[in-house]
């Protein structure tokens, strides 16, 4: 069985249905969504709709629970209180009632065998929705992703993990397992930038997804078993028409066509603490 894995599609329609285009085109034989289908583009609705009408499987993102504005009471992530009400409230109508409980309802976590291997899938993190695990942090913090949590499906300790949120694909393997994160359909950016080494900037704003090829539901080794990242160029541009009904346009603009997030300084910072612990050890 041929699998896709999809995550952070983030509003942005015309990546989506580029996406599920190449996706049918591959004849594959069930896609999975690891949630943040919403927030930032102008089409929450249809992306829904989308998702919902072609995925099997679909777990709930940090931004899929944006809808509901009375969790905001403090900043988080230096965002102010302000600003994420505002964000909730333009969300809300963007979006059917019937949409906004399917988002909220979403189940956190999912799992299942291929070719011998436990795969569990979630948006960030097997304890929250918001949690941040990097390609530069060290192996025991990468473990830690693997073990089982109260939200996670089963008690075991995790053969293969795939998770989404971080909108940037990479693959780790460790102490027998491989770690995976599927980049993002929708709002693809890059977090080590330099303007001298930088390649085309289209080799990070296109649509990445993750395709598994494996015995589904298999307990037992046997077979082969693949992972194949896909990179899908789409009209940019297209997407950006609409833009004035943006509540934050440049931001939204400066990311899809730029590939650079718009707290990404937060972000680098703490790649760049743990790049000087490397360099210390």
């Amino acid at each position: 069985m041929r699998i896709a894995i999809i995550s952070d599609i983030h509003g942005n329609l015309e990546a989506l249905k580029t996406c599920l285009a190449d996706i049918q085109k591959r004849k594959i034989d069930k896609i999975f969504c690891l949630g943040d289908i919403v927030e930032k583009g102008c089409h929450a609705e249809e992306c829904v709709k989308l998702v919902r009408e072609n995925c099997a499987v679909v777990v709930q993102g940090n931004c899929d629970v944006d809808v509901d504005a009375s969790v905001y009471k403090v900043s988080k992530h230096n965002i102010p209180v302000e600003l994420m009400h505002k964000r909730a409230n333009w969300l809300n109508s963007l979006l059917s009632e019937e949409s906004k409980e399917y988002l909220l309802n979403l189940p956190f976590c999912y799992e299942f065998y291929m070719s011998g291997s436990l795969i569990r899938m979630f948006h960030a993190h097997p304890e929250k929705k918001t949690g941040v695990i990097i390609n530069e942090d060290t192996y025991e913090t990468k473990y830690r992703m693997f073990e089982p949590s109260e939200n996670t499906v089963s008690k075991e300790v995790a053969d293969i993990v795939i998770y989404g949120h971080l909108h940037a694909p990479f693959m780790n393997k460790m102490y027998n397992k491989t770690l995976i994160n599927v980049g993002s359909v929708g709002n693809s950016f890059n977090v080590v930038r330099d303007d001298e080494k930088d390649s085309d900037v289209l080799e990070t704003t296109a649509i990445h997804y993750l395709i598994l090829e494996g015995e589904y539901g298999a307990k037992e080794y046997g077979g082969s078993f693949s992972f194949e990242f896909v990179r899908v160029p789409y009209d940019i541009d297209k997407e950006l028409e609409d833009l004035e009904q943006n509540i934050e346009p440049e931001d939204y603009r400066k990311e899809l066509k730029e590939g650079r997030y718009r707290n990404m300084s937060k972000i680098q910072e703490k790649a760049e603490e743990l790049k000087k612990k490397g360099e210390k050890a």
